[in-house]
């Protein structure tokens, strides 16, 4: 190899590899990739293609034009029985002078290609890790390519390969790494930040039922609106959570599972009563729609936060029911009933739930029974 053109290849597989490396997707090279294969080549044309499960290829990227008006070449999917396949399959550069006239390539060139002739074509990745294929062309009555030029190729299209092996392995170890630190993130938010909002939300709210009468009325809504607003900041670490817990961070959170959701607002809910509410799951609530689940969500942990801040119980029943009639939750506890003066805030929540849900909300209290919470929304049959 003449060592200007070495130098040339050297300095094209080093802006790859730092390319490659720089942090980025990968898959965002594959451009100059082909671009400077193409460069290498003197080619008109150049393709790098990705193999499929099935064994068939598919172009990525592309550099030049192709022949026929309109027919682009990215996106074209090759046979597995075409030579660029075969190619990527093994590890042996493939040239021919036609490859229109060859009946080795003739077959299976894509309109968008037949006004090519010269054709060559080398593995793409390394021998444990086989990419895909890096083909070049000319154009119908250009010169063939020389056996210097397929050697260059080759060279180039395994060293770029290397370097997006490289690229992923270590995108997918950051990737990993960024996970783990979002997970631990949502886990301390979880865990410390909301369990440490909502006992100030209790406190504030015993405090404010100790100074019942002794407060001025706009001091004494303060305090509420307080309240609320914690118990505002909760849901919105809540959602951030989520976020932080789904596997793209780009797309919006998927919803959670509405009985992962339920198991979760009761264990909280029992971390501060200081023994686990019992839980009733009856039926499969899988279908309910995603804007009535996020309203017995809400629902849920405003019947649980008055539980914890104002019922004084020592046994709490959570039941969830999907069945023929729709969803039924049921939250019922053996306290002092709602006390006297005792803002009905959270209970008018409830009931706007219920309503903007389509459904109902029954609010039974006393001091010998305790309170039953019962929210309904009729849905369709699940039959």
């Amino acid at each position: 190899m003449e060592p200007t053109l070495a130098s040339r290849v050297l300095a094209a597989s080093t802006e790859i590899t730092t390319a490659a490396l720089a942090g980025d997707d990968p898959d965002a090279v594959l451009p100059l990739v082909v671009r400077r294969a193409a460069e290498l080549a003197e080619a008109d044309l150049g393709l790098v293609s990705v193999r499929g499960e099935d064994g068939r290829l598919t172009v990525e990227a592309a550099h030049g034009r192709a022949t026929v008006p309109g027919e682009d070449p990215v996106g074209s999917v090759l046979s597995a029985r075409s030579t660029a396949a075969r190619v990527a399959r093994g590890a042996v550069p493939f040239v021919v002078d036609n490859l229109t006239a060859d009946p080795r390539t003739a077959p299976f060139v894509p309109k968008a290609l037949r006004g090519y002739g010269p054709f060559a074509v080398a593995p793409f990745g390394t021998r444990e890790r086989k990419l895909g294929a890096l083909a070049v062309y000319r154009r119908k009555g250009s010169k063939p390519f020389t056996p210097i030029t397929v050697d260059v190729l080759a060279s180039f299209a395994a060293q770029a390969g290397l370097a997006l092996v490289l690229a992923e392995g270590s995108t997918a170890r950051q990737r990993v790494a960024v996970y783990q630190e979002r997970e631990r993130i949502a886990r301390d938010l979880h865990d410390v930040i909301i369990q440490r909002l909502y006992a100030s939300g209790v406190q504030l709210d015993l405090l404010s039922r100790r100074l019942a009468g002794r407060l001025d009325p706009a001091e004494d809504d303060r305090l509420a609106d307080a309240v609320d607003q914690l118990d505002q900041t909760i849901a919105e670490v809540r959602a951030t959570v989520r976020a932080l817990r789904s596997a793209d961070p780009s797309q919006p959170a998927k919803p959670p599972d509405l009985v992962d959701s339920v198991r979760t607002e009761v264990r909280t809910a029992g971390e501060l009563l200081g023994f686990p509410p019992r839980l009733e799951i009856e039926g499969d609530p899988a279908d309910v729609p995603v804007a009535v689940a996020d309203h017995t969500r809400a629902a849920l942990r405003e019947a649980l936060s008055n539980v914890v801040r104002h019922s004084g119980a020592h046994t709490v029943t959570v039941l969830v029911c999907r069945d023929e009639w729709g969803l039924r939750l049921r939250v019922a506890d053996d306290g002092c009933g709602i006390p006297p003066g005792v803002t009905r805030r959270g209970l008018r929540h409830l009931e706007e739930r219920a309503a903007a849900a389509g459904g109902s909300c029954e609010v039974v209290s006393s001091a010998r029974t305790g309170t039953t919470v019962s929210w309904v929304v009729p849905l369709p049959n699940p039959e």
